[in-house]
């Protein structure tokens, strides 16, 4: 029995972005969006190649049993929907190099690409249905995730995991042209899929990996479960027991506004970003710092003491436990520490895929640089509003000087173009060992994939 407070038929938030998404055409995706869109499908496919072997991968890929018609990139047997998903978004996520979010982090690439890709292929969509279905489903994921900022986090959960579920159910209900109703059905059954926690926190283990693809199959799952006519509810957003009452915190209250105001003319879906350095997104400024002073000069064997001032919402990920921090113990958790991230960028001037390895970290000098470096809250930092990175290194002769990166790069403020993303695509694909033909063939289908009038041509990226 419906509660006395709630939505009248159609006004509902999940009804209301259902009823634009469906009526969303392709020709009216702003040019804008649509050349961000390109640039997250190259991003994304170079990054599942150059993962393709890795160990969290294999192993997923081992894991799964379901054959069928779906790419995974760079590996041999097609795969069933859920299958593909999987693989692909984890793949794409494993290494932390994927894009993000400028307004609060999360991860969209990662979880709507594979989610709508596997659905095109098994259901022989076209381009122009696949650029729907990315767009609409990563202005989900991008709106919810400045409803509640920080919220998730704050509350033990991986945003990109939970409102990845919504935003794949979005994506594939769009690709798939469902019916209004339907697709609300499928955002109110992807609620109760949606899942992750951050504990991976702890020890730098795999679980945050694997986030973005199981959240790609949940949402795909929605959807088909939508599409079937089985009902979920129509307030999944601002229900009494919803969404942002699940996974938030009373600190923080929603603004539900965020979910449907300006759909259509305020585009979040353009504000992606894409991450020149193979590690966590609020790293990244302060790696741009470290580079930056060791282009003046600067050796590591005269700093004495480093200082970062950060903000407060980015210690517990990023600097606590400060030993773990300085001192990484796996690769991965070594994506997650500022002390590293910094240590690397003043010695190695750069932060690769090789810079995050069981060499580096290991590595005596690099430890020696990281255990000097420590914090401080600037209560004048802006995120998660904005990612910024302010380093001080004293010397040996008492001197300071200091670097500050007053955005993310390769965000909105200062994007990475096409031509840096192909570059990227093509070190990507090298490292997962994939040829030059292979390369240059990839980017010329990818070029062209949203005026494809099927995804056939994606079979020929499974070796």
């Amino acid at each position: 029995m419906a509660r006395e407070n709630t939505p009248p038929p159609g006004s509902a938030l999940a009804e209301t972005f259902a009823a634009w998404a469906l009526a969303l055409d392709a020709a009216a995706i702003p040019n804008a969006v649509r050349e961000t869109a390109t640039r997250a499908l190259v991003d994304h496919v170079g990054l599942t190649v150059s993962a393709r072997d890795e160990p969290y991968v294999r192993a997923i890929a081992a894991s799964w049993d379901g054959t069928g018609p779906c790419t995974a990139f760079g590996h041999a047997e097609g795969l069933d929907l859920a299958g593909a998903a999987l693989v692909n978004g984890t793949a794409a996520h494993g290494e932390d190099y994927d894009d993000t979010f400028e307004g609060s982090p999360v991860h969209t690439s990662a979880v709507i690409v594979p989610a709508v890709l596997a659905a095109a292929e098994r259901f022989g969509l076209a381009g122009d249905d696949v650029l729907r279905g990315m767009v609409v489903g990563t202005e989900l994921m991008c709106r919810m995730a400045v409803v509640a900022p920080t919220a998730q986090h704050r509350a033990g959960f991986h945003p990109t995991a939970i409102i990845g579920a919504m935003g794949a159910a979005a994506a594939v209900s769009t690709a798939l042209r469902l019916t209004p109703a339907a697709m609300t059905d499928a955002l109110g059954v992807a609620g109760s899929f949606a899942s992750g926690i951050i504990e991976y926190l702890a020890e730098g283990t795999w679980t945050k990996r694997i986030h973005p693809g199981w959240a790609a199959q949940a949402g795909l799952r929605a959807a088909l479960l939508g599409r079937a006519g089985f009902k979920g509810p129509r307030t999944v957003f601002e229900g009494e027991h919803g969404f942002f009452f699940a996974f938030g915190v009373p600190q923080i209250p929603p603004d539900l506004s965020r979910l449907t105001d300006g759909l259509g003319t305020d585009w979040y879906a353009g504000r992606i970003a894409f991450k020149p350095y193979a590690c966590g997104t609020m790293v990244q400024p302060f790696i741009d710092c470290a580079i930056a002073l060791a282009g003046r000069g600067i050796r590591a064997a005269d700093v004495t003491d480093v200082l970062c001032r950060v903000g407060e919402g980015t210690v517990h990920r990023l600097w606590e436990p400060l030993a773990e921090k300085r001192r990484p113990s796996t690769p991965y958790s070594a994506k997650f520490s500022v002390p590293f991230g910094v240590a690397v960028g003043l010695i190695d001037r750069k932060a690769g895929l090789g810079q995050f390895t069981d060499d580096r970290i290991a590595d005596p000098a690099v430890l020696d640089l990281a255990g000097r470096v420590r914090y401080e809250i600037d209560p004048d930092d802006e995120y998660p509003r904005n990612y910024s990175g302010t380093v001080t290194v004293t010397l040996q002769d008492g001197s300071t000087h200091t670097a500050r990166q007053p955005h993310l790069r390769g965000g909105v403020r200062e994007t990475l173009d096409m031509a840096e993303i192909e570059a990227k695509f093509r070190a990507n694909c090298r490292h997962g060992g994939w040829s030059d033909a292979q390369i240059t063939d990839c980017l010329a289908v990818l070029a062209g994939l949203f005026g494809a009038p099927d995804m056939g041509a994606l079979a020929r990226f499974r070796g």
